[in-house]
């Protein structure tokens, strides 16, 4: 495993641990986050620990082009139980995901740190936000990075039912009008598998995110 120094590198992401470690410490400057997310390599870690950069061997995705919404989310979207909108409330989609309480979960990896590195990205244009709204209100949303033709998804929220996936589909559907190669969604996990999303080795996806 490798230490970071101030020095702008991460070692080659084949070197990454069984569990998809590459690389501990460093610091979470604009340069660094962009640095790495270019090489699909992404931060993850606790409140307690320190930096730790992940670049896992399996790769979980969703292939805009090819996805197919559920018939129960389709007959939600018909409703119109929600309004969506596309990166205008940033600030306050992450500060709901870091204070969302999640099954299973003790407390939160977006610590205070990585809110204010990935505000910093918003500013630049390169993290982005989807806002869901009920009666004028925020009841739902994700943020990530936008690499113009890869967006990385990091963390969503839902204070309502099926808000948080009314999010999702509507990123996906603007991400194949834009003709964008892959939502990357980073790690397995159960809910993501319902929604649709797969897994891709991490040579398939490196090769899709160096082909623009």
């Amino acid at each position: 495993m490798y230490f970071l120094t101030s020095e702008l590198y991460f070692p080659p992401v084949t070197e990454a641990s069984y569990e998809g470690i590459l690389a501990v410490g460093g610091d979470l400057s604009v340069e660094r986050l962009l640095l790495a997310y270019q090489n699909g390599i992404f931060p993850w870690f606790d409140e307690d620990e320190p930096i730790l950069w992940w670049c896992p061997s399996e790769r979980m995705v969703i292939n805009p082009h090819d996805y197919k919404i559920p018939k129960s989310l389709r007959n939600i979207l018909n409703r119109n139980l929600f309004e969506v909108s596309f990166n205008q409330n940033f600030s306050e989609v992450i500060k709901n995901c870091q204070t969302s309480k999640r099954k299973g979960q003790r407390g939160t990896w977006i610590t205070d740190s990585m809110m204010e590195a990935y505000l910093k990205l918003h500013e630049l244009g390169v993290a982005k936000s989807v806002e869901v709204w009920q009666n004028n209100e925020l009841v739902g949303g994700l943020y990530g990075v936008d690499l113009g033709h890869v967006f990385c998804g990091e963390s969503m929220f839902s204070k309502v039912s099926n808000a948080s996936k009314v999010a999702f589909v509507s990123l996906i559907q603007q991400l194949k009008e834009a003709n964008y190669h892959l939502l990357d969604c980073q790690v397995h996990n159960d809910h993501l598998e319902k929604l649709g999303a797969f897994e891709i080795s991490r040579a398939s996806y490196l090769k899709i995110l160096k082909s623009n």
